[in-house]
């Protein structure tokens, strides 16, 4: 009994250090690389009253909404309520505005 706690203990430690040597290697996006969603008022007006009632259940709220993903609604919240991405949703809405107008 007591070798096999060892045993386990050596993967256990050999499989962090190896992780925390390894390179990243992952396929996710920074959030930082995100791109605005759009959504149509309907859905933000369904997500801002699920957000209400259920708070950041996201795959709850995404079953509400059909064809949106639970990550896709949360990315939606972050960065319309994220302090971090206010510039870029002012640099966003310049940008929509100019191409109203020159439309």
């Amino acid at each position: 009994m007591d070798r096999r706690r060892k045993d386990k203990q050596a993967r256990r430690t050999t499989s962090y250090a190896a992780a925390a040597t390894a390179p990243c290697c992952s396929d996710e996006a920074s959030s930082i690389e995100w791109e605005f969603i759009s959504m149509s008022e309907q859905e933000e007006d369904l997500i801002y009253r699920m957000y209400q009632l259920v708070g950041d259940r996201w795959g709850l709220i995404a079953g509400r909404i059909p064809g949106r993903k639970a990550e896709e609604i949360e990315r939606f919240w972050i960065m319309r309520h994220g302090d971090v991405y206010a510039e870029r949703r002012r640099q966003h809405q310049k940008q929509q505005m100019r191409s109203e107008r020159s439309s």
